[in-house]
Formats: C-alpha cells, structure tokens, sequence
C-alpha cells in the first residue's frame, strides 16, 4: 500500500489479531439485544389434516416412532412406538445390515386413558449390548404393515471423542415447529437435547388432548426413529386438569416418553443422568420436590448435588470431560416472561454448579433466545454478600432455547437496561447445536428461523472447564508468535 511502512502493516495486523484474540473472551459490559424482527408464521398449530400429521399407511403399522438412550453409557436405545387398531406384538427385529435382521428383542405395551380419549398400544423395547459406533437397522410391526428405520450408536465413551448434539425446546406443532425441525434435521447433529414442553397438547380440552399427543408423536417422527432424543419435562406436560378428573400429573409423557432413569439409580424418569461420546449429561426436573438435605426419604433430585460430586471428584471427566445440565425453567434470563421462576432451583444448586465447573446450562421455557457470560450468585445470602451476579470463571454458561415453535408465541418483551450477565438475546424462533470437537473445546451455534430458511445467528468457542486452559493458552500463543514472525519476514 503506497505510504504505508512495513511497520506499519505489522502493527495494524498487531491491533487485529489482539482485537480477534479479546473479541474471543466474555466481556461483561458487552451485552447485545437483537433488534430482529422477522415475519414468522403464525402461531398457531398445523390442521390435523395436514402430510406432516399423516397416519403411515396399512393396517395397525406402528406410528409416533421415537427412540431414546436406553442406558447410561450409550450402547442401547429404548425404541418407541404406538398401534391403534390392535396391540400386536411387542417386537424388534434388528441388526447391522440393511434387511438382515439377526437379533429380536421383546419389550412391553401399555396404554391409558384420558378424559374419555383411550391411547393406542403404546410400545417399549429396550435393545441392549450394542456394539458403539454403529449403524442398525430395525423392523417393527406385522407383515405388509411392518415399517423399517436405523440408528447410529454413538462411540465409545473417551475424553476426545467428536460429538454434535441439537439443542431444541418448546417445540409444538406450528409451521414455526416444522421450519425449526427441518433446519434441526439439515444440521448434522446426532442426537437432540430437548428442554421440555414437547406436544403442547395440554393447549387443548377434553379427548383433543390426547389426540394432539398422537398428532405430535407422527410430526416429529422424521427425526426421533433415526436418532435419540434425550427428553426433559417442561410445565406443559403437567396436565392438571381437575375440571375433567384429571389430576396425575406428567400422566400422557410417562407413559409415551421413557427415559433410561433405573440405570443412574434415579428414581423417577423426570430426572436422571448419562453419558454419551465424551460428555456427561444430567437432566432436572423444575416441577418435582428438591432441597439441600439428605433423609432416608430423598428424591434423586435432592441429590444431584451427590452425583455431580461423586462423579468429578472421583475421575469421570477424566472420560467424560464436558458436563452439561438440562433443566426446563432457565437460572437466568432477562425476559420479562417467566422472569425469576427459575430462582429457586438457582439458590439449591447454583453452588454445586459452579464448585464442580458444569460446563453449560441448557433451558427452556421462555420463548426466546438468550446467553449469559460465565456469572454465579453464589457470595450472597440474606444478611450478607454480593446482592447481584459477578463474573465467575467457573460458573457455567447459561443458554436459554426455549424458541422452538410452540402455539404461545415468542417472548419479546426483555428486561432494560439490559443486564450484566446476559451476552445475547433475542426474540426469534431457531434452535442451537454444540459440536464437541475433544477434551478442551466445542463449537456452539443458534440458528435463527427466518421466513423459513436457517441463519446462524449466535456463535462462540467453548472451553472446557475441568481441563486446564493453560495448555491451549500456550499453543495459542506459540501459533501467533509464529504468524508474527511470518509477517516480519515479509
């Protein structure tokens, strides 16, 4: 460039490289509020009538095929799926060719009631042993009626395994729904972390209710029979309707969606734990009883503290390095829709968080996006203390996702001044993904819906907390002295 030293190329490219370098680490004073405004669709649900809801054909074939991780390392899936005309049989054929089916493994049928609605033959089967890393392909249902699908294990569990996960939440059935499902299927992730809040049947009265469980379990069935989705309850799968004697709650999700709760020694599906690839995963439930004292008489919930502590302590992210908690009512959040609900869970278990450096924090619930910086509570109580959140290196990051598509809507009404803790927000319908790449770094995106197409929208590195930083500090500094002393050169 004329009048331009070489000295002075070298500082300019100086200045970029520290920019990039600071522009990589959480500032606290850097808070963003999107000003999108996009035309989503309405938020109303899909008509019954429509392809997506479409009942596979012949008589009494399976339907609302999901699976699940079926134990708590990842070499089994617990298989789904619902008949009406008749019960059939409980039965997969599978194997690891395509048509060749050289295993069989029986399971259970069960079906309910509600208001007067009656569920088909709802259908479990748990495959076990299988080999990791390795695609399957299975058979259920009778004769011409009989369908057929597949699934990848993941691999074997180990501290620098790859891995890419979904992110979704509060999902519905609206054409919101589909166009985040289908941007979700087009992303290459393996396996959904879902927040709860799955159907939103409970939007509906009397025998409806049931039939939007069904109409759902056929809508995301595109996805669920080809890959495992690791399930949290949300407030919507309560159901507490006393005005039609309905009063079980969770009653239509525990009978359609099993979790693998027996092989973390939980004691109920609403919470539980596993691992998968090299990440450990434990999944809470806002709407059961928790606390900070242990009894004869306590739920896992109360112990969770125990679990992640037993776990750490006693070398498990020496395997599985990335700890990630799922839970539906989010610890942070700036939106003005469901503000401070998660407050309570936030003062039991904010400390065992941050003291055993949980990576990350997924949520739903609020029907926007948002991402906080590395914050905790912890150094207040009621006589004493910090009053407002500080920046924590090792507190996790908290991400709300709770904008799936839902028939409520988005919630765009934020908090100003915007606060400290919060990085990004904004009120869109999308769906995020977390790549793990190995032991100290992962990759996550939010992919906003806009008018029916998938643009990345919040992105950043993640670190992870439990490996030492000082390791990849010194390669990043010996790749940029190698990239100064390039430029010297020229």
């Amino acid at each position: 460039m004329p009048g331009v030293t070489k000295m002075q190329c070298l500082l300019f490219r100086l200045v970029l490289i520290t920019f990039v370098f600071l522009d990589s680490v959480d500032d606290v004073n850097a808070g963003i509020t999107s000003r999108y405004a996009g035309n989503e669709w309405p938020a109303v649900d899909i008509p019954l009538d429509h392809e997506v809801f479409a009942v596979p054909e012949g008589h009494n074939a399976p339907q609302q095929v999901h699976i699940t991780q079926g134990n708590y390392d990842g070499n089994a899936v617990i298989i789904s799926w619902v008949t009406f005309g008749e019960p059939g049989f409980s039965e997969v054929q599978y194997g690891t060719s395509d048509k060749n089916y050289e295993f069989t493994a029986e399971g259970k049928m069960t079906n309910y009631t509600f208001y007067e609605y009656s569920s088909g033959y709802i259908h479990h089967v748990l495959l076990d042993d299988l080999k990791f890393d390795t695609k399957y392909y299975y058979k259920i249902g009778d004769g011409d009626s009989a369908r057929e699908f597949w699934f990848q294990t993941p691999p074997m569990i180990g501290p620098d395994v790859p891995y890419k996960f979904g992110i979704i939440g509060d999902l519905g059935q609206t054409y919101n729904s589909l166009s985040t499902l289908e941007h979700y299927m087009e992303s290459g992730a393996q396996s959904v972390l879902f927040l709860g809040d799955l159907s939103y049947a409970d939007r509906y009265q009397y025998n409806d209710v049931g039939t939007r469980w069904d109409s759902w379990g056929r809508f995301i069935e595109r996805s669920t029979a080809y890959q495992p989705w690791i399930w949290c309850a949300g407030n919507h799968e309560i159901e507490y309707m006393p005005y039609m004697n309905e009063v079980v709650p969770f009653k239509s999700f525990l009978y359609r969606y099993p979790t693998p709760h027996l092989a973390s020694m939980s004691s109920s599906p609403m919470w539980y734990a596993i691992r998968r690839a090299s990440a450990h995963i434990i999944v809470l439930s806002n709407y059961s009883p928790f606390g900070i004292f242990f009894s004869s008489t306590v739920h896992f919930t109360e112990v969770l503290a125990f679990d992640i502590h037993v776990r750490c302590i006693h070398g498990h992210r020496e395997n599985t390095p990335w700890l990630i908690v799922l839970m539906h009512v989010p610890m942070y959040s700036s939106n003005e829709e469901h503000f401070m609900e998660g407050e309570s869970m936030r003062a039991v278990f904010e400390e065992w968080f941050v003291n055993h450096k949980v990576d990350v924090i997924f949520a739903g619930h609020v029907h926007a996006y948002e991402r906080s910086y590395r914050i905790s509570n912890i150094r207040y109580d009621v006589s004493s203390g910090e009053r407002y959140p500080a920046p924590d290196e090792s507190a996790p990051i908290y991400i709300t996702v709770g904008d799936g598509g839902n028939s409520e809507g988005l919630a765009g009404r934020f908090r100003y001044p915007q606060p400290n803790y919060s990085a990004f927000r904004e009120a869109s319908y999308g769906h995020s993904t977390l790549e793990i790449m190995n032991r100290t770094h992962a990759f996550y995106h939010w992919n906003r819906n806009d008018e029916g197409k998938k643009v990345p929208t919040d992105s950043f590195v993640l670190h992870n907390q439990y490996w030492p930083s000082n390791v990849q500090e010194s390669k990043l500094r010996k790749h940029n002295l190698s990239v100064l002393g390039r430029i010297a050169s020229e």
